[in-house]
Protein backbone atom coordinates (compact mmCIF):
# COMPACT_ATOMS: atom_id res chain seq x y z
CA UNK A 1 0.00 0.00 0.00
CA UNK A 2 2.72 2.20 0.46
CA UNK A 3 4.68 1.54 -2.30
CA UNK A 4 1.01 1.94 -4.23
CA UNK A 5 0.35 5.34 -2.79
CA UNK A 6 4.20 6.71 -3.09
CA UNK A 7 4.29 5.63 -6.63
CA UNK A 8 0.57 6.47 -7.72
CA UNK A 9 -0.13 9.68 -5.73
CA UNK A 10 2.37 10.99 -4.57
CA UNK A 11 5.71 10.92 -7.35
CA UNK A 12 2.87 11.54 -9.88
CA UNK A 13 2.03 14.54 -8.08
CA UNK A 14 -1.66 13.98 -7.89
CA UNK A 15 -1.88 14.48 -4.04
CA UNK A 16 -3.84 17.92 -4.33
CA UNK A 17 -6.20 15.88 -6.79
CA UNK A 18 -6.89 13.27 -3.84
CA UNK A 19 -7.76 16.26 -1.57
CA UNK A 20 -10.20 17.99 -4.26
CA UNK A 21 -11.97 15.20 -4.96
CA UNK A 22 -12.33 14.13 -1.13
CA UNK A 23 -13.52 17.73 -0.69
CA UNK A 24 -15.71 16.98 -3.50
CA UNK A 25 -17.74 14.07 -2.37
CA UNK A 26 -18.07 14.60 0.95
CA UNK A 27 -19.30 18.53 0.32
CA UNK A 28 -21.60 17.07 -1.84
CA UNK A 29 -22.91 14.49 0.21
CA UNK A 30 -23.08 16.64 3.19
CA UNK A 31 -24.68 19.23 1.25
CA UNK A 32 -27.58 16.42 0.37
CA UNK A 33 -27.92 15.70 3.91
CA UNK A 34 -28.64 19.31 4.79
CA UNK A 35 -31.26 19.98 2.40
CA UNK A 36 -32.91 16.58 2.78
CA UNK A 37 -33.55 17.57 6.85
CA UNK A 38 -34.25 20.90 5.66
CA UNK A 39 -36.99 19.51 3.41
CA UNK A 40 -38.53 17.08 5.96
CA UNK A 41 -38.05 20.16 8.35
CA UNK A 42 -36.06 18.06 10.97
CA UNK A 43 -32.69 19.05 12.91
CA UNK A 44 -31.30 22.95 13.21
CA UNK A 45 -30.68 23.63 9.66
CA UNK A 46 -32.93 26.73 7.85
CA UNK A 47 -32.84 28.10 4.11
CA UNK A 48 -30.88 31.27 4.08
CA UNK A 49 -32.41 34.55 2.38
CA UNK A 50 -30.77 37.72 2.13
CA UNK A 51 -31.70 40.96 2.07
CA UNK A 52 -36.16 41.75 0.57
CA UNK A 53 -36.38 37.82 1.20
CA UNK A 54 -34.20 36.75 -1.60
CA UNK A 55 -33.29 32.91 -1.00
CA UNK A 56 -29.47 32.26 -1.22
CA UNK A 57 -29.01 29.19 -3.14
CA UNK A 58 -25.59 27.24 -2.00
CA UNK A 59 -24.41 27.43 -5.39
CA UNK A 60 -23.15 30.82 -4.55
CA UNK A 61 -20.69 30.06 -2.18
CA UNK A 62 -19.82 27.55 -4.33
CA UNK A 63 -18.87 29.53 -7.02
CA UNK A 64 -16.86 31.88 -4.47
CA UNK A 65 -15.41 28.80 -2.99
CA UNK A 66 -14.45 27.90 -6.80
CA UNK A 67 -12.95 31.10 -7.67
CA UNK A 68 -10.70 31.24 -4.53
CA UNK A 69 -9.43 27.49 -4.76
CA UNK A 70 -8.58 27.95 -8.75
CA UNK A 71 -6.60 31.05 -8.69
CA UNK A 72 -5.39 29.75 -5.24
CA UNK A 73 -3.77 26.58 -6.61
CA UNK A 74 -3.15 28.29 -10.01
CA UNK A 75 -0.97 30.78 -8.44
CA UNK A 76 0.71 28.17 -5.89
CA UNK A 77 3.94 26.37 -7.02
CA UNK A 78 1.91 23.29 -6.85
CA UNK A 79 3.55 21.86 -3.92
CA UNK A 80 3.09 22.62 -0.03
CA UNK A 81 0.27 23.43 2.03
CA UNK A 82 -0.86 26.47 0.26
CA UNK A 83 -2.11 24.27 -2.58
CA UNK A 84 -3.52 21.64 -0.79
CA UNK A 85 -5.76 24.06 0.77
CA UNK A 86 -6.36 25.66 -2.58
CA UNK A 87 -7.11 21.99 -3.85
CA UNK A 88 -9.67 21.54 -0.71
CA UNK A 89 -11.39 24.98 -1.77
CA UNK A 90 -11.83 24.26 -5.04
CA UNK A 91 -13.15 20.83 -4.56
CA UNK A 92 -15.85 22.48 -1.80
CA UNK A 93 -16.74 24.69 -4.40
CA UNK A 94 -17.37 22.29 -7.05
CA UNK A 95 -19.21 20.21 -4.75
CA UNK A 96 -21.54 22.91 -3.65
CA UNK A 97 -21.49 24.32 -7.61
CA UNK A 98 -22.55 20.93 -9.16
CA UNK A 99 -24.77 20.11 -6.56
CA UNK A 100 -27.47 22.95 -8.28
CA UNK A 101 -26.22 22.25 -11.81
CA UNK A 102 -29.69 21.80 -12.38
CA UNK A 103 -30.75 24.90 -11.10
CA UNK A 104 -28.28 26.75 -13.40
CA UNK A 105 -28.94 24.88 -16.19
CA UNK A 106 -32.91 25.28 -16.49
CA UNK A 107 -32.35 29.08 -14.09
CA UNK A 108 -35.01 27.90 -12.22
CA UNK A 109 -35.38 26.54 -8.53
CA UNK A 110 -35.69 22.28 -10.03
CA UNK A 111 -33.90 21.66 -6.79
CA UNK A 112 -36.30 19.04 -5.54
CA UNK A 113 -38.28 18.36 -8.84
CA UNK A 114 -37.58 15.45 -11.94
CA UNK A 115 -35.26 17.66 -13.75
CA UNK A 116 -33.21 18.10 -10.42
CA UNK A 117 -31.64 14.54 -11.41
CA UNK A 118 -29.24 16.35 -13.42
CA UNK A 119 -27.36 17.67 -11.12
CA UNK A 120 -26.63 13.67 -9.11
CA UNK A 121 -25.82 12.98 -12.77
CA UNK A 122 -23.72 15.53 -12.71
CA UNK A 123 -21.67 14.72 -9.57
CA UNK A 124 -21.27 11.26 -10.00
CA UNK A 125 -20.04 12.01 -13.62
CA UNK A 126 -17.94 14.34 -12.35
CA UNK A 127 -16.61 11.75 -9.31
CA UNK A 128 -15.92 9.15 -11.57
CA UNK A 129 -13.93 10.49 -14.25
CA UNK A 130 -11.76 12.28 -11.63
CA UNK A 131 -11.55 8.78 -10.17
CA UNK A 132 -10.26 7.45 -13.45
CA UNK A 133 -7.71 10.28 -13.58
CA UNK A 134 -6.66 9.68 -10.07
CA UNK A 135 -6.01 6.27 -10.59
CA UNK A 136 -3.33 6.80 -13.22
CA UNK A 137 -5.93 7.42 -16.78
CA UNK A 138 -5.54 9.78 -18.96
CA UNK A 139 -7.73 11.98 -21.21
CA UNK A 140 -7.20 9.99 -25.23
CA UNK A 141 -5.73 7.06 -23.84
CA UNK A 142 -2.40 9.13 -23.26
CA UNK A 143 -1.32 6.90 -20.91
CA UNK A 144 -1.69 3.90 -22.94
CA UNK A 145 1.53 5.41 -24.84
CA UNK A 146 4.94 3.64 -24.92
CA UNK A 147 7.49 6.30 -23.53
CA UNK A 148 9.06 6.16 -27.16
CA UNK A 149 6.07 6.78 -28.61
CA UNK A 150 5.23 9.63 -25.79
CA UNK A 151 8.62 11.43 -26.96
CA UNK A 152 6.90 11.35 -30.71
CA UNK A 153 4.86 14.55 -31.08
CA UNK A 154 3.30 12.84 -34.38
CA UNK A 155 2.01 9.91 -32.66
CA UNK A 156 0.80 11.76 -29.56
CA UNK A 157 -1.24 13.89 -31.97
CA UNK A 158 -2.43 10.85 -33.81
CA UNK A 159 -3.49 9.19 -30.62
CA UNK A 160 -5.42 11.67 -29.23
CA UNK A 161 -7.15 12.54 -32.64
CA UNK A 162 -8.37 9.18 -33.21
CA UNK A 163 -9.46 8.08 -29.57
CA UNK A 164 -11.30 12.25 -29.80
CA UNK A 165 -12.98 11.21 -33.07
CA UNK A 166 -14.43 7.96 -31.60
CA UNK A 167 -15.58 9.62 -28.66
CA UNK A 168 -17.17 12.26 -31.17
CA UNK A 169 -19.35 9.32 -33.30
CA UNK A 170 -20.04 7.88 -29.47
CA UNK A 171 -22.14 11.30 -28.98
CA UNK A 172 -23.63 11.65 -32.51
CA UNK A 173 -25.03 8.02 -31.58
CA UNK A 174 -26.66 10.02 -28.76
CA UNK A 175 -24.66 8.12 -25.96
CA UNK A 176 -23.12 10.70 -24.12
CA UNK A 177 -22.13 9.09 -20.98
CA UNK A 178 -19.94 6.36 -23.42
CA UNK A 179 -18.51 9.21 -25.31
CA UNK A 180 -17.12 10.89 -21.87
CA UNK A 181 -15.97 8.00 -20.24
CA UNK A 182 -14.68 7.38 -23.63
CA UNK A 183 -12.28 10.20 -23.61
CA UNK A 184 -10.34 8.73 -20.62
CA UNK A 185 -10.66 5.00 -21.32
CA UNK A 186 -11.11 4.72 -25.50
CA UNK A 187 -12.32 1.58 -25.70
CA UNK A 188 -15.65 2.41 -23.47
CA UNK A 189 -16.09 5.27 -26.80
CA UNK A 190 -14.96 1.97 -29.81
CA UNK A 191 -17.99 -0.09 -27.93
CA UNK A 192 -20.69 3.09 -28.54
CA UNK A 193 -19.39 4.25 -31.64
CA UNK A 194 -19.57 0.81 -33.19
CA UNK A 195 -23.28 -0.28 -31.73
CA UNK A 196 -26.12 1.07 -33.22
CA UNK A 197 -27.61 4.64 -32.26
CA UNK A 198 -30.07 5.89 -30.35
CA UNK A 199 -33.23 6.48 -32.55
CA UNK A 200 -33.23 9.81 -31.52
CA UNK A 201 -29.47 10.99 -32.10
CA UNK A 202 -28.29 12.89 -35.22
CA UNK A 203 -26.23 9.88 -36.27
CA UNK A 204 -30.38 8.09 -36.43
CA UNK A 205 -31.80 10.88 -38.50
CA UNK A 206 -29.06 11.35 -40.61
CA UNK A 207 -28.30 7.53 -41.41
CA UNK A 208 -31.34 5.29 -40.49
CA UNK A 209 -33.92 7.33 -42.07
CA UNK A 210 -34.03 5.17 -45.46
CA UNK A 211 -32.98 2.08 -43.31
CA UNK A 212 -36.02 0.90 -41.58
CA UNK A 213 -34.88 -2.40 -40.49
CA UNK A 214 -31.85 -0.50 -38.69
CA UNK A 215 -33.72 1.97 -37.50
CA UNK A 216 -36.71 -0.70 -35.75
CA UNK A 217 -33.28 -2.26 -34.27
CA UNK A 218 -32.32 1.09 -32.52
CA UNK A 219 -35.84 1.22 -31.35
CA UNK A 220 -36.19 -2.06 -29.87
CA UNK A 221 -32.43 -2.06 -28.71
CA UNK A 222 -33.30 1.60 -26.94
CA UNK A 223 -36.55 0.37 -25.31
CA UNK A 224 -34.91 -2.91 -23.78
CA UNK A 225 -31.64 -0.73 -22.66
CA UNK A 226 -34.01 1.64 -20.77
CA UNK A 227 -36.77 -0.69 -19.54
CA UNK A 228 -33.68 -2.55 -18.17
CA UNK A 229 -31.65 0.89 -16.60
CA UNK A 230 -33.88 3.40 -16.04
CA UNK A 231 -35.51 1.66 -12.97
CA UNK A 232 -31.88 0.87 -10.88
CA UNK A 233 -30.62 4.32 -12.11
CA UNK A 234 -33.34 6.22 -10.82
CA UNK A 235 -33.24 4.40 -7.37
CA UNK A 236 -30.06 5.06 -7.30
CA UNK A 237 -30.20 8.42 -7.61
CA UNK A 238 -33.13 8.92 -4.98
CA UNK A 239 -30.71 7.19 -2.62
CA UNK A 240 -27.97 9.42 -3.03
CA UNK A 241 -29.87 12.74 -3.55
CA UNK A 242 -33.44 11.66 -2.39
CA UNK A 243 -36.61 11.67 -4.20
CA UNK A 244 -38.05 14.49 -6.26
CA UNK A 245 -41.03 15.98 -5.68
CA UNK A 246 -44.34 13.80 -7.25
CA UNK A 247 -45.64 15.93 -10.72
CA UNK A 248 -48.90 17.19 -10.23
CA UNK A 249 -51.58 15.66 -12.14
CA UNK A 250 -53.02 17.50 -15.04
CA UNK A 251 -57.04 17.29 -15.32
Amino acid sequence: MGYWWERNIIEPGKLPLLFALTAFILTFLITRVVTRLIRAGKGPFRNISGSGGVHIHHVVPGVVLTVVGGFGAVASDGHGFGTLISAVLFGMGAGLVLDEFALILHLDDVYWSEAGRKSVEMVVLTAALVGLMLVGFLPFGVNDLSEEELQDRGAVMVSMGTNFLVALIALAKGKARTAIFGVIIPIVAVVGAVRLARPTSAWARRFYRRRPRARARAWKRAYRHDRRWSGPSRRFQDWIGGTPDATPERH
